[in-house]
């Protein structure tokens, strides 16, 4: 049996970075010059003399490997810079080795630490300070102005560059991040209002309509109790229940509306939406309140346990809802027929179709059963619209008759097949072969 030591895998050694392209190119550059120069030999007189002339060639290989690690590896970057600077300052300086030295204060300075970065400033200054003073005072001569401009531009130049342009991109940073928090405030101000305007909303639905759904179905439960002996009676109690329960069902869904508006952060989800599996439902309810010679009949041709999207089930739903109240405000007596079917692959798109009889011209003197201001045909093509499908709604012949038809096209591309349970599988695929027909 191995032992967990044994099956641990084995911690790695801290990896280099990997140079960037700007490091290597300065590095490249910096040590191509400085070969150059070597091979002219142009470079300043050693203070050492009697020291061998490739230590010009190592402290310029040194300069530039520490080059190509300038951003990663303060400030020991620095410090082997400053080792090699002495040295090839002692051997006989070249021109690029001081010039790869200056970067290596700018890199310092700009990619180190901001304590070590204060620190080099603060360093370079007292540094030129002290060359400047010892030259004047040792020399007192004009010509080391020269010399103090030399080591001013050698340390104090790419320090005080560095310094400003680090300070330059702590202010865009700074910026940046005042800039998304007050586009983060804006969001939770915006979030807030549409927050209150929901709850507004609800509070209005609640007051206004749900307790109005709320006294139909207490009075219709009331009148229930006085049941009558004739006829009559008997035709009213069963209209009274027909009102009592389509007024419980839209507070139902209308307490359902109410908890999607105040339920902002989506915690505690209200009852399921609506789904096509429940047509057959609104068609018993269609058929009971329909009284007049109307009939409601469903077919769907869609393959057997399937389910869309729950996004289309609801708006196709929706639409199927708003047709069959259309129907039976408006409609003339005669067959109401709810079609569904798919669109083959790779389209799949859901048809829907509703189509309810004509009154004939001058019919009830042209008004309608029930008033309406026709929001339920926008609903609807707003609806289908939401879902980048189409919805037409409007007059048209079937089998020689005037018919008014809803048909309505949605896509549906990301449909998910689960199937429902064995006995409302069978019940459906027996609905499709067989459309109920019921006389109210």
């Amino acid at each position: 049996m191995t032992s967990p030591a044994a099956t641990a895998p084995a911690r790695s050694p801290r990896a280099l970075p990997r140079p960037h392209e700007e490091d290597v190119l300065i590095a490249f550059a910096g040590g191509a010059c400085g070969l150059l120069l070597w091979f002219l030999d142009l470079g300043s007189a050693p203070v050492l003399p009697g020291l061998p002339g490739w230590l010009n060639l190592a402290a310029l290989a040194v300069m530039c490997l520490a080059a190509t690690l300038r951003r990663g590896w303060q400030p020991w970057v620095l410090y082997v810079g400053i080792a090699a600077q002495a040295l090839d300052t002692l051997s006989g300086s070249l021109l690029a080795t001081m010039v790869l030295f200056t970067d290596h204060l700018y890199a310092a300075v700009l990619y180190g630490s901001a304590r070590f970065s204060r620190a080099v400033l603060r360093a370079s200054v007292a540094v030129t300070a002290l060359v400047s003073v010892g030259l004047l005072v040792a020399y007192q001569r004009a010509e080391m102005l020269l010399l103090i401009a030399a080591c001013a531009g050698v340390l104090l130049v790419p320090t005080t560059t560095g310094e400003m342009i680090r300070n330059h991109r702590e202010k865009a940073e700074a910026e940046r991040l005042r800039a998304e928090q007050t586009a983060l405030l804006a969001e939770l101000d915006r979030k807030e209002a549409v927050n209150a305007e929901r709850a507004r909303m609800a509070r209005e639905l609640h007051d206004v309509v749900a307790n109005h759904l709320s006294a139909i179905a207490i009075h219709s439960t009331a009148a229930l109790s006085l049941r009558g002996s004739d006829e009559q009676g008997s035709a009213t109690h069963e209209a009274l229940g027909v009102i009592r329960e389509n007024s419980v069902q839209g507070l139902a869904e209308m307490r359902r509306l109410i908890g999607l508006l105040r339920n902002a952060a989506g915690v505690d989800e209200p009852a399921a939406a609506p789904s096509l599996d429940g047509l057959d439902a609104l068609l018993e309810r269609a058929r009971a309140l329909a009284g007049d010679g109307r009939t409601f009949t469903l077919s769907d041709g869609r393959p057997p346990g399937e389910r869309l999207p729950a996004p289309v089930e609801l708006a196709a739903y929706r639409v199927v809802q708003e047709a069959v109240t259309n129907a039976l405000k408006h409609a003339a007596p005669g067959p109401v027929a709810v079609a569904l079917h798919r669109d083959p692959a790779p389209s799949g798109a859901l048809h829907i179709r509703v189509t309810s009889p004509l009154e004939p011209d001058g019919a009830h003197g042209g008004a309608p059963r029930a008033p309406g201001a026709g929001a339920g045909l926008i609903g609807m093509r707003e609806r289908a619209e939401l879902l980048h499908g189409d919805l037409t709604a409007g007059p048209s012949t079937a089998g020689g008759r005037r018919v008014w038809e809803v048909h309505a096209v949605l896509p549906a591309l990301d449909e998910t097949a689960v199937a429902p349970p064995a006995a409302a599988g069978e019940a459906r695929a027996q609905r499709r072969t067989e459309p109920r027909e019921a006389q109210p």
